[in-house]
């Protein structure tokens, strides 16, 4: 009996023993089936970045005539960040996309709320709604851009629809006016991303326990006091990480903005992607590209970790 007792705890240790070598080899296992497709992803990621660092810190162009593996001849250190930090241009870009993001997402976040909560509950043709609703983000970019730059032609409907609510002829140069024509880009752009906004909204609202609303119901609490105790609370990482979405997005946008004004009237509607886009077609200034595209790198990076921490979180 003594013995039984005895070999019992061996028998066990010995069991758990065999199940943590299994579980290691199954986890060598993984790791090894994994480690093509890993080290795949890493280099697909890696690289890139390591030769644009590679050539933000040298004057390389392709006008060199030298391969760009060959760059490190035209070094040239930290010139390029410094260059960076005095371009006026280069900060005019920035500030007017920061003014398109500060319209922008505000706007289509307010929008895309509203129609979440309306389309919350069922009604009467909201299928068919909702679909039309979400019809904007299905189109190309390139194609939104040429819808909008032909809406605010000179003699286009916007014109026409105000020549005829005021009773005489309307001819705004919507898109020549400096002063005007970063108004066509931000309404393009709100039109386009709202939907985006209403879909992540919704999805959130959608996500919230009903028990618990129905239980505030019980106790009496209005609809505003359910959404704002219950609603809003649950839904801070959804609303964090979709507003995250388009400030990155804001950042990137390009197609519909160079094709209503292609950066224009002068510069008065060059957003950094379209500074980019010109520094680098245009003048071939490379090394200069790469260092600004780093920079807007690192910045969006911490957008991003800042929503991703805040999701974690969640």
């Amino acid at each position: 009996m003594t013995d039984m007792t005895s070999n019992t705890p061996s028998r066990s240790q010995s069991q758990s023993a065999a199940d943590e070598g299994a579980g290691r080899e199954e986890k060598r296992l993984g790791f090894a089936l994994t480690l093509p497709a890993q080290l795949l992803v890493l280099f697909i990621a890696l690289f890139p970045i390591l030769m644009q660092v590679y050539i933000s810190l040298t004057d390389w162009s392709p006008l060199d005539g030298i391969p760009w593996y060959r760059a490190y001849e035209l070094w040239i250190g930290l010139t390029n960040y410094v260059d960076l930090a005095g371009d006026p241009r280069f900060w005019s870009a920035i500030w007017r996309t920061l003014i398109v993001m500060l319209i922008c997402v505000p706007v289509q976040f307010l929008l895309g709320l509203g129609l979440a909560i309306l389309f919350v509950d069922e009604f009467p043709g909201r299928r068919a709604m909702y679909s039309t609703i979400l019809v904007p983000m299905m189109v190309v970019p390139a194609v939104a851009g040429y819808m909008f730059f032909m809406l605010f032609q000179s003699g286009g409907p916007i014109n026409g629809i105000l020549s005829f609510l005021l009773g005489s002829s309307v001819q705004i140069a919507w898109l020549s006016d400096p002063d005007l024509a970063l108004l066509g880009v931000i309404i393009s752009d709100i039109w386009q991303w709202t939907p985006l906004m209403f879909l992540i909204l919704l999805a959130g609202m959608l996500s919230v326990p009903q028990d618990q609303q129905m239980a505030a119901v019980l106790l009496g609490a209005g609809w505003w006091r359910r959404f704002f105790t219950i609603v809003l609370p649950r839904m801070k990482t959804i609303i964090v990480i979709a507003i995250a979405i388009r400030v990155i997005e804001n950042f990137k946008v390009f197609d519909n903005f160079y094709i209503i004004t292609g950066g224009g009237p002068g510069v008065a509607t060059e957003t950094i992607s379209i500074y980019i886009y010109k520094v680098t077609q245009n003048d071939l200034i490379w090394g200069y590209v790469a260092a600004i595209a780093l920079a807007i790198l690192i910045v969006l990076s911490i957008v991003s970790g800042m929503a991703i921490s805040r999701m974690r979180k969640g």
